[in-house]
C-alpha cells in the first residue's frame, strides 16, 4: 500500500495551472485529467461525492445548506459527518488493506465524528454571555493543544470574512505536515481554500486571480515537497471552477413579491424569514438556488414564475434533477439556475430598514442563504477600520458588540461564483497525481476507486 496525500486545492482549473508551476509539475511528473464535477458545482456536495464515489441523489449533500423539513430550518454548514448517507473512501480503504489504512481528515466538511484516525476543523464555542471564541475541533482531542502550541493559534478571520486569505491556508497545510510527520497515516486529506477568496471577489481572469494562484502554489508546492520526501505520492484535485459574474438574482424577493414567502417582523422591527410558514422560498447556494415548494399544487405556477425572473437560466423541477443526479427528498421541489454571469442572494426583506440585524454580520450560521458580500468591508463605512477596532476593543472588555461591517446593496462587488456545470473543461475542476494515470478526463464520482487503485500500486 502507498501513502498518499489528497490535497484540494480549491478553485483550480486548467486555464490557472499555467500560474502554478509546482502544481503543474506535480501532473507532468505523473498525469493530469480533467474532473467532470458534480452538481451543484458546491463545495460540500463536491468533496461528499470524492469521498463516497456517489453523486448527490445517492449521498444526499445537495449544496452547502438546504432546509431541514423536520425542523422547518434552514441550515448551513454543517459538521456532522452522519449527514453524508453512503460509504467513505477510508471505510473502504480499511476493508481492501485492513486496520494499517489510517486517515487524517484536515479541514475537510463533514469533519466531525468521522471515524478517521486524526481530524481537523474549524469549531468556534459560543459562552453564556453571548461571545464567539474561535477554535478548532479535533480528534483525539489532544491535537487540538498540539496544533496551536506548535503553530499557533488557527487563523480564524482568514478562513472566511473581508480578511480571508492565504494564512488560513498556510497553517492548514503546516498542521497537516505535522500530523503527517508524527503519525504517518495512510491517507492524509488537507483542504486548502486560499484561490476561492480572491476569484469570488475579483473574478478568475485577472490580475488578482494570478496572484492567488501563485500565492496558493507556493504552499501546495512546499507541501507536496515535504510529502514526497517522507514516501507520499500525491494527488491534487479541485471542487469546481469559478465563473466571472456581474449582477445578482434576487430570488426570495421575487417569491414574496408573488404571495409566497412569509417574513415575521419581530419585536425590534426587522423582519425574519418565515419557511415553515411560507408557500416557497428559495435557499441560494452561489449560483443555483433550492426552492421549496409547501403544495405541490403550487409547483407549475412557481417553476414559471422563476423562469421568467431575469437572470435565471434554467429551473429543474423532479425531470430535471434527475437529469442532474441531485433528485434527493433533502432538495428543493425545484432548483434553480442562474444565469452564467449572475448569483443568487438569499435577500427576503422588501426594505433596507427592516433587514434583520445578522445580515451587515459575518454570519454563515444565522443567515438563511449564502452570502458572498461577507468577503468586503461594506465600502460604504467612513472609517471602516476605526469602526472594526472599536468592536474589536468591546469585544476584549467583554463588552455586548455588533460587527455591522458587510454591505446588504453592494452586489456590484462579487466579480466571481459558481454552482453551475462547466461550460467548459479548462473552466472546471481538474485532478493531478504523481502516478500515471490512465484517463485524461473522469467524472468526479470516480475519484474514490481512483485513489484506493494508486494506493495499490506496487
Amino acid at each position: 500500500m502507498r501513502p498518499l496525500l489528497l490535497l484540494n486545492v480549491v478553485g483550480l482549473t486548467p486555464a490557472l495551472l499555467k500560474h502554478a508551476p509546482r502544481l503543474a509539475a506535480l501532473g507532468l511528473s505523473g498525469g493530469q485529467a480533467t474532473l467532470d464535477g458534480v452538481f451543484p458545482a458546491v463545495t460540500t456536495t463536491a468533496q461528499a461525492s470524492i469521498l463516497t464515489g456517489l453523486a448527490p441523489s445517492q449521498h444526499g449533500i445537495v449544496g452547502n445548506g438546504w432546509y431541514f423539513r423536520d425542523l422547518s430550518e434552514i441550515l448551513f454548514w454543517r459538521q456532522s459527518n452522519h449527514l453524508i448517507e453512503g460509504g467513505r473512501l477510508w471505510r473502504a480503504g480499511r476493508a481492501r488493506f485492513g486496520e494499517a489504512f489510517t486517515t487524517a481528515k484536515m479541514f475537510w466538511w463533514y469533519n466531525m465524528y468521522a471515524d478517521v484516525a486524526w481530524s481537523a476543523t474549524p469549531r468556534p464555542s459560543y459562552p453564556a454571555d453571548g461571545r464567539k471564541i474561535f477554535d478548532i475541533y479535533t480528534e483525539p482531542p489532544a491535537l487540538r493543544a498540539d496544533l496551536t502550541q506548535a503553530l499557533g493559534a488557527f487563523p480564524f478571520f482568514s478562513f472566511w470574512g473581508p480578511k480571508a486569505g492565504l494564512p488560513a491556508s498556510a497553517w492548514i497545510a503546516a498542521a497537516t505536515l505535522r500530523v503527517m510527520r508524527a503519525q504517518r497515516p495512510a491517507l492524509a486529506l488537507a483542504y486548502l481554500p486560499h484561490l476561492d477568496y480572491d476569484l469570488q471577489r475579483f473574478g478568475p481572469d485577472g490580475p488578482e486571480a494570478i496572484k492567488a494562484t501563485g500565492e496558493i502554489d507556493a504552499v501546495a508546492g512546499d507541501l507536496i515537497e515535504e510529502a514526497r520526501a517522507l514516501g507520499y505520492e500525491v494527488v491534487a484535485l479541485s471542487e469546481y471552477g469559478i465563473t466571472g459574474v456581474s449582477r445578482a438574482v434576487h430570488i426570495n424577493r421575487a417569491l414574496r413579491e408573488a404571495g409566497w414567502l412569509r417574513a415575521q417582523e419581530v419585536a425590534l422591527g426587522w423582519e425574519l424569514l418565515d419557511p415553515g410558514a411560507s408557500r416557497a422560498f428559495a435557499v441560494a447556494d452561489h449560483q443555483i438556488a433550492h426552492v421549496y415548494v409547501r403544495d405541490p399544487a403550487d409547483v407549475p405556477a412557481v417553476k414559471a414564475r422563476l423562469e421568467a425572473l431575469e437572470g435565471v437560466d434554467r429551473v429543474l423541477d423532479a425531470a430535471g434533477k434527475a437529469e442532474l443526479g441531485v433528485d434527493h427528498p433533502r432538495a428543493g421541489e425545484l432548483i434553480a439556475i442562474s444565469a452564467a454571469d449572475a448569483w443568487f442572494t438569499y435577500y427576503y426583506w422588501l426594505d433596507e430598514a427592516r433587514r434583520p440585524d445578522f445580515a451587515p454580520t459575518v454570519d454563515i450560521h444565522r443567515k438563511p442563504g449564502y452570502d458572498p458580500l461577507e468577503l468586503f468591508i461594506d465600502p460604504a463605512l467612513r472609517l471602516p477600520a476605526a469602526r472594526v477596532a472599536h468592536r474589536l476593543l468591546k469585544k476584549g472588555l467583554g463588552m455586548r458588540y455588533y460587527m455591522d461591517v458587510i454591505s446588504t446593496s453592494r452586489v456590484d462587488l462579487i466579480r466571481g461564483s459558481h454552482g453551475r456545470p462547466a461550460a467548459h473543461p479548462d473552466e472546471g475542476p481538474l485532478l493531478l497525481s504523481s502516478l500515471p494515470l490512465s484517463q485524461d478526463r473522469l467524472p468526479m464520482t470516480a475519484v474514490h476507486d481512483l485513489i484506493l487503485e494508486l494506493m495499490s500500486r506496487g
